[in-house]
């Protein structure tokens, strides 16, 4: 049951390729652009491993009051 997930991957994985394929892709090209794909989503992650965790970590500034009355 651990690895279900995998198996789930794998199964959209391929539904992806057949769809490509199907709108008249290239087997050979599909796989090489999920390969850069998945290639340009690991620089990200190294750059930001979790993106919330930014904006989380960002002070809130209570905003002024100095408005002058209308």
């Amino acid at each position: 049951m651990a690895d279900q997930w995998k198996a789930t991957l794998a199964a959209g994985l391929a539904q992806l390729v057949d769809k490509a394929v199907t709108e008249g892709a290239k087997q050979e090209d599909v796989y090489a652009t999920i390969a850069e794909e998945i290639d340009r989503l690991k620089v990200t992650d190294y750059r930001d491993p979790d993106p919330a965790d930014t904006v989380s970590e960002q002070v809130v500034e209570e905003p002024a009051n100095d408005w002058p009355v209308a």
